[in-house]
């Protein structure tokens, strides 16, 4: 494991941060081996050299104590928006688990966000910091079907194995749920998929799933990323002719059905009782810690 310095690792204080009610963010790791041929992170925007090969942040855990002791105000960290927190290297380094028992030392909350079944191994600190603190899991699933998740997500566990790790957050009161993202055009953009997702995540307990439209976005680097992955992954569907054809050099590429899509969602949600709104999602996981807890909103 190559260790990269850092100077911080937590960011200042966010009060109205729209994307999951998040106060401050957290990376551990920097780049990302899961190998998802759809991954914004890759953008050129980024500035992350040598995406695929993951570096942890050298005295992590030293500069995380330090700055939560001196954070004034107490709130919800999160973390894995740029770098999965659960890489197969944080099976044996455990930076992640060492990270969350400061966050639970120190009184904070936490929001995670994965594709890795691994996290349920730090279920009992998850539910220390869910004593006292906001506490949130966020599982990426964009396909019901295994086989096609190895073509998409190639590193990483496959979905069944993520419904699993679910159902044992969930099982353990953990306020777990689903981030549907991205869809992606001609690819998993089917009725049968995101019915099949929504009716999974109710079984396995999930409280929410948040789909950001129905779509996928794609900008510099990342777009030759993922058109090199179409040519290896689905050599006879034509796919690269597929996305130029429709989409151009458009940043944000809708499935062809994303309304039906949304609405066959929105409706299954509902019926199920599967929250789906940011702000519902929000007030759900920070609802009952009080007053003492106002820092939380």
């Amino acid at each position: 494991m190559e260790y990269v310095p850092a100077k911080t690792l937590i960011s200042n204080y966010s009060k109205d941060n729209w994307w999951f009610g998040i106060n401050y963010n957290m990376n551990i790791y920097k780049g990302c081996c899961h190998g998802c041929i759809y991954c914004d992170s890759r953008s050129e925007c980024y500035g992350i050299e040598n995406f695929d090969k993951v570096r942890a942040k050298k005295n992590a855990i030293q500069i995380i104590k330090n700055e939560l002791r001196r954070k004034r105000k107490k709130g919800v960290i999160g973390t894995g928006a740029m770098s999965d927190p659960y890489n197969p290297f944080e099976k044996e380094l455990m930076l992640t688990r060492m990270a969350l028992e400061k966050i639970n030392t120190f009184n904070f909350g936490v929001a995670i966000a994965t594709k890795s079944n691994l996290i349920v191994r730090d279920i009992d600190i998850l539910k220390k910091i869910k004593n006292h603190s906001p506490t949130l899991i966020k599982i990426t699933i964009t396909t019901y079907d295994d086989e096609l998740c190895k073509k998409i997500e190639p590193n990483v566990c496959v979905t069944s194995k993520r419904f699993q790790a679910i159902k044992e957050l969930s099982y353990n009161g953990i306020f777990t749920g689903i981030l549907l993202m991205p869809i992606l055009p001609f690819i998993n953009d089917d009725e049968e998929n995101i019915i099949k997702i929504v009716r999974t995540a109710h079984e396995c307990g999930a409280k929410f799933i948040f789909a950001y439209g129905m779509g996928l976005t794609l900008r510099g680097n990342q777009r030759e990323y993922f058109y090199r992955n179409l040519i290896k992954k689905f050599p006879k569907e034509n796919m690269i002719a597929k996305y130029k054809d429709t989409f151009g050099n458009k940043y944000e590429c809708a499935s062809l059905n994303h309304k039906k899509l949304w609405n066959i969602f929105r409706n299954e949600c509902e019926r199920l009782g599967i929250l789906y709104k940011m702000e519902d999602i929000v007030l759900a996981y920070k609802k009952n810690y009080g007053n003492n807890q106002l820092s939380w909103f």
